[in-house]
């Protein structure tokens, strides 16, 4: 069968499988989902009911950097595994993905997380940036001259983190980060993966 990816097209997590996927040139069926109406068909294989999710003929990936992990298995052109690293690599991806997470998210929703103001959530936000500007200080990329795997696993949520308040990101003390993140929103490979379709219906759903 030819593999399904069930996305949602904003969602960082989703955002970096897919441009692992693209990037690996690998041919699937991409089904855009609505996060308030989840199909049926993607709850059945992944319950808890976050994207991406990847059906393979044998199993189901639901969890982003396995999905990248797959992806780069199949092709990996220019070594973003950079297995030399590897290890550092993801320590970094975990930072992101938890503390540093938790802050972004409590920035951008601050109204729902009234015990503080979106200025103090910022400021908890910014020690994971202020840490990515040191490292881009003194290469072109996160780990050296060469983008790797944590620079795609990254990215996604440092763009949305800079569009929480873009006019302040903008005249923000990170130029290197600044520089960094507009290298990527500006390549062929994320405009090919951030391009809009419409909302997946399965059949019986289209039929009715």
């Amino acid at each position: 069968m030819t593999p399904i990816l069930y996305s949602f097209r904003r969602c960082p997590y989703a955002i970096r499988a897919r441009m692992a996927i693209a990037y690996a040139s690998i041919n699937l069926e991409i089904r855009e989902v609505s996060l308030a109406n989840k199909p049926a068909e993607m709850l059945a294989i992944s319950p808890k009911g976050t994207v991406p999710v990847l059906q393979l003929s044998d199993r189901v990936v639901d969890e982003s950097l396995e999905i990248i992990d797959w992806a780069l298995g199949q092709s990996d052109p220019e070594g973003w595994l950079a297995l030399e690293c590897q290890t550092e690599q993801l320590a970094l991806i975990e930072e992101n993905d938890n503390p540093f997470k938790d802050g972004l998210d409590k920035y951008k929703y601050w109204d729902r997380f009234p015990e503080q103001s979106q200025q103090v959530y910022r400021r908890y936000a910014e020690k994971f940036i202020s840490s990515l500007e040191l490292r881009l200080q003194q290469n072109t990329y996160l780990f050296g001259a060469k983008i790797c795997m944590a620079d795609i696993a990254i990215f996604p949520f440092i763009r949305q983190f800079a569009f929480v308040d873009k006019a302040w990101f903008d005249q923000s003390s990170y130029p290197s980060v600044q520089r960094w993140l507009n290298e990527f929103l500006q390549s062929d490979l994320f405009n090919q993966v951030m391009q809009k379709r419409a909302i997946w219906q399965s059949l019986d759903t289209a039929d009715q």
